[in-house]
Order: structure tokens, then sequence, then C-alpha cells
């Protein structure tokens, strides 16, 4: 990826369970990686093929068992929680299949709920209407979320975790609830997002009809990687 600002990097990333027995199973064998910025970069495999694992090394919600992880080129897989923490919540954004709105809030108070974690305070009654117009639901900012479908749920979802301008997305199977047609237009705005926000997006899917939307397409087999 000559000329290409690389976004994340993980250079031999090991991850092993412990088992009841006293032994370890390893589940990620020692995997190199990198992520473009300003593109869209899916993990594609089975059901167990470790690429959730992986999603969460890369993202900082877990440490790898070997290996290191840079973001921008600074090492933060080995990091300390806070500070772990404290990347997560302003220059990262996840979604996740299970949608995961607050239920008692409609989609403008989730957004700016997002926002309110991220530490923003400065113009969030725009940028949450902004990003909610970003999604095509400018409509429906007073709806609750049990008044909208799984795929408008998933557009909130979305554009709470862009509101905060994120360095990069985290997406684990956010098409994975949705029927075909409903998953691309999640992907089709994935791209669009990517085109006018400017974020990263890493996301994982079993789906082989999405392939050609992603910009690098990794296949992990058996907690092995491959392109």
């Amino acid at each position: 990826m000559e000329n290409v600002e690389i976004m994340i990097e993980a250079k031999g990333v090991v991850r092993s369970f412990p088992l009841g027995n006293g032994e370890t199973v390893e589940v990620l064998h020692g995997i190199d990686m990198m992520v473009p910025a300003g593109k869209l970069t899916i993990l594609k495999g089975r059901s167990g093929s470790g690429k959730t694992t992986l999603l969460n090394i890369l993202s900082a919600l877990d440490p790898p068992t070997k290996g290191e992880v840079y973001l921008q080129g600074k090492e933060i897989g080995q990091a300390p929680e806070k500070e772990r923490e404290q990347l997560r919540r302003v220059d990262m954004g996840f979604i996740f299949q299970a949608v995961a709105l607050i239920p008692v809030m409609n989609a403008y108070e989730n957004v700016d709920f997002g926002l309110r974690l991220a530490g923003m305070e400065k113009n969030r009654d725009e940028r949450v209407k902004e990003c909610l117009e970003l999604v095509g639901l400018r409509n429906r900012m007073q709806h609750m979320p049990g008044e909208m479908s799984g795929g408008e749920q998933q557009r909130v979802a979305i554009a709470r975790a862009i509101a905060h301008k994120p360095k990069v997305i985290f997406a684990d199977e956010p098409t994975g609830a949705l029927d075909t047609n409903t998953g691309l237009a999640v992907m089709h705005l994935f791209k669009e997002l990517i085109e006018k926000e400017g974020i990263t997006i890493v996301m994982t899917t079993h789906d082989t009809n999405l392939m050609e939307l992603g910009d690098v397409v990794y296949e992990m087999e058996d907690g092995m990687l491959g392109r």
C-alpha cells in the first residue's frame, strides 16, 4: 500500500484464551495487516474464523496476547486500559449487528447521547441534525427506535457512531440482521460517508454479496488472514 496513509497496522498479532483444564487455545495466529485511511476495509469469514476477535483487538477493546497494534503510528495494543478507553471514546466509533440504541430516547437523543459521551459540548444540535441528514433520517429525528424499521435503526446507530468525528469506525456484522436490499443500502451509505466525512471504516461480514464494495478485503480462516 505505497503512497497510502495507513490508519491501523497490526504486526504479529496473536490472541490466546485459557481453557478450564489449564491449557490455552490460540484463535489468532500472528496476524499482519494494514488498514488504509479513508477507505472501507472488510474482514470476511465464516462464524468462528476469528474476525470479531481481530476487530476487538484493532479497536482497542481487547489487548493482543502477543504482537503490536498501531493507530496512526502509535502503539495502542499494549497501552493502559485508561488510555485505550479514551481512544475508543474520542478516536473511534462502533456499530454492531444488534443496534443497541437506547429505547427510551428518540433518534435525535440517541445521537446527542453519543456526542455527550465523547465530551463534545459545542454545536451539538447542529452536528446531530447534520448526521441524521447524512443517513437520510432528517424527518425521523423525533421517532423512537420502536417506531423504526431495522434499517432505520441501523442508520441512527451509524449517525451516532460518526457524530463525534472519529478517525475510524468499527462495524461488526452491521448488515447481519438486515435483508439483502437494506444491507446493500447500508453499505452504500458507508461508501458515501467515507467520501463526505473522510472517515476510515473497518467491518466484518460473512455476506459474500458485499465483498465488491470493499476497497480492501481480507479473508479470515481459522485465525489466519489472506487476501
